[in-house]
């Protein structure tokens, strides 16, 4: 079996590649440069690996894999242009180094090429995974659409957050996962236990991302301490403190939603202090914890050897291991 390394290697080899095919002219230019943004491919490894539990035979996995990275980046693209974002992965984004309008059309041609290398799946499973990335590919739509609607709400509730990053972080892992495990020949119940696996640790990453935002080590966490407090950005701490605070808490809360201070480190130590004493961070990570034992506990009742298990195991530590 492939260790996540190594199928993350082959992952980025198969991009060069298809980015040599696109070259660096027309459209074609800024779907060769958000890829070669890097990133660490971990849809298109996770999907790999979920045929690599099932079967030792990979070649039919590879080009849906791909399909899904190139998805994934194409949703990125159009993304920045609705939150007109600056920067991606620290570097200029789409819309910036060329304008809106190419972006737009350049994400257009991703998509039109995702479906392309799906298509290059010769197997009769296509129907199958076709039907499964469709699903995936609306549903992470209806979750960036949800996104925004938030922004103009105060009355998000927490079923509603969870929702949303279910749907616009967790189901692309999820159906990746699925896809892969299809390929691989998982009987039904396993690939929705996959799907199931996949969906639960996204939500959990998505949550314990929340977190580290507020409570992380800036220097290990790599952005910004406060930066979702800074921006009044529904997150699940935002909204499950609004919720549990009373009193001076809330009205705390609520003075700080909206004000863009000269010093902005004012605001986050005020609402920090709110969330400790409401210990929103104890319950934020309690929150982590039962959607990981969840996705262990569909790990678990895989009908496939303990050894072909370990790998994803490992990853998932990983994954919701980061520094806090």
């Amino acid at each position: 079996m492939l260790s996540l390394p190594e199928i993350q290697d082959l992952v980025s080899k198969k991009i060069d590649a298809f980015n040599r095919k696109n070259g660096k002219s027309g459209i074609y230019g800024p779907i060769t440069y958000i890829l070669a943004l890097g990133g660490k491919r971990l849809r298109p490894a996770l999907s790999i690996m979920s045929a690599q539990l099932f079967s030792d035979e990979l070649e039919d996995a590879i080009h849906p894999a791909l399909a899904v990275e190139v998805f994934h980046n194409f949703t990125l693209m159009h993304d920045d242009i609705m939150d007109n974002a600056p920067l991606r992965r620290g570097k200029a984004t789409v819309h910036e180094k060329w304008n809106s309008n190419t972006a737009i059309l350049s994400g257009d041609a991703m998509m039109i090429q995702a479906y392309e290398l799906l298509s290059k799946t010769n197997t009769e499973k296509f129907p199958e995974i076709f039907r499964v990335f469709n699903q995936t590919a609306l549903e992470v739509c209806e979750g960036q659409q949800q996104d925004m609607d938030f922004e103009k709400r105060t009355d998000v509730t927490l079923e509603e957050y969870l929702e949303m990053i279910r749907l616009k972080t967790s189901v692309l892992l999820a159906g990746a996962m699925k896809i892969g495990a299809i390929l691989g020949g998982a009987s039904k119940a396993d690939a929705d236990r996959m799907y199931r696996f996949g969906e639960n640790i996204g939500l959990a990453f998505q949550l314990l991302d929340d977190y580290l935002d507020v409570f992380g080590d800036e220097a290990k966490v790599g952005k910004l301490k406060g930066g979702d407090i800074i921006a009044d950005k529904k997150t699940y701490l935002q909204i499950l403190a609004l919720e549990n605070a009373e009193g001076a808490n809330k009205e705390v809360i609520q003075y700080w939603l909206g004000k863009k201070p000269k010093d902005p480190t004012e605001k986050v130590r005020a609402v920090t202090s709110i969330f400790v004493e409401l210990q929103i961070d104890k319950l934020v990570l309690e929150k982590v914890k039962s959607f990981h034992q969840m996705a262990m506990s569909d790990l678990a009742a895989l009908e496939i050897s303990e050894e072909r298990k370990t790998s994803l195991r490992e990853l998932a530590e990983q994954m919701l291991g980061r520094e806090h």
